[in-house]
């Protein structure tokens, strides 16, 4: 049965093969009508069909460069976060470098005394450095009454110590009050803070003699007979030194030496002024 199937497939392509060597031999005038009816009918949809594809290639041509230019600007655009963080972290070397140039400058100024370097670690106010907290405490030597330095001298004292933080109360508070001395004169006044004034960069000088010679740009330090700070630590420079409407004293301004808008490490002094005291007299008692 299925050997005659077969026998007749092949019988059909046989007959199919005929019929097409005889049309291929016919004369042409004789299949033109037949050719321009397939013609007429199959051109505009082979036309068609080739705006369409031209279409879609065209289409996916651009969707593909599309793709391509997309994948291309996300490596650019890593590339440039990639680059600008770099760049970050250079600038943030750079200004911590400087600032521990500074810090180092400050201490050879200082070398009498022994000092621990700390950080800033946080702050009381938004707006001012007039109490915040270090990263050292008593397992690094620091104790309450100890001094406080930053770039540009003098910038507070310990009044709290932990384990490993310490709080410093700066001379720009409200509290605060500094025996000071005008290193051109060796005469005495007080550094009074006070957090309103200093909305303008300035201190208050108070409780200077009417015979003071203390100036406009003198140098002020802290004053030997500071019973907290010890002595010669750059406070600031005088500015608008002139005598009280009673005329018995005289008054004045300080622009402060160290920068409280922006602390980030500071030097601690690690003899208190009380230590020196304690020192001096055994020392006078032996």
């Amino acid at each position: 049965m299925e050997q005659k199937k077969n026998q007749y497939i092949f019988i059909l392509l046989t007959v199919l093969c005929i019929m097409m060597i005889v049309l291929s031999s016919v004369k042409d005038g004789f299949m033109n009508p037949l050719r321009n009816a397939v013609g007429t009918v199959l051109v505009p949809i082979q036309s068609g069909v080739n705006y369409v594809g031209y279409k879609l290639y065209s289409r996916w041509e651009k969707y593909k460069t599309l793709l391509e230019a997309e994948a291309e600007n996300e490596k650019l655009t890593a590339k440039i976060d990639l680059l600008t963080e770099e760049n970050n972290i250079l600038k943030q070397n750079d200004e911590e470098l400087k600032r521990l140039r500074d810090l180092y400058s400050l201490d050879q100024q200082y070398l009498q005394y022994d000092k621990v370097a700390a950080r800033v670690i946080a702050k009381d106010s938004e707006n001012w450095f007039q109490v915040f907290r270090i990263d050292k405490g008593s397992k690094d030597g620091i104790m309450v009454d100890q001094n406080v330095m930053a770039k540009g001298g003098l910038v507070g004292i310990v009044t709290d110590v932990g384990l490993n933080y310490a709080t410093v109360r700066s001379i720009i508070d409200d509290e605060s009050r500094v025996s000071c001395m005008g290193i051109q004169s060796s005469d005495t006044c007080i550094v009074a803070g006070d957090l309103q004034l200093f909305e303008e960069g300035r201190l208050r000088i108070t409780n200077m003699k009417k015979e003071a010679v203390i100036q406009d740009g003198d140098r002020i330090v802290t004053s030997n007979i500071s019973s907290k700070f010890l002595p010669g630590i750059l406070v600031g420079y005088a500015i608008g030194i002139e005598e009280d409407e009673k005329r018995l004293m005289k008054n004045g301004y300080l622009i402060p030496a160290a920068d409280f808008t922006d602390l980030r490490e500071v030097l601690v002094l690690k003899e208190r002024k009380d230590d020196r005291f304690q020192k001096e007299s055994k020392d006078l008692a032996e």
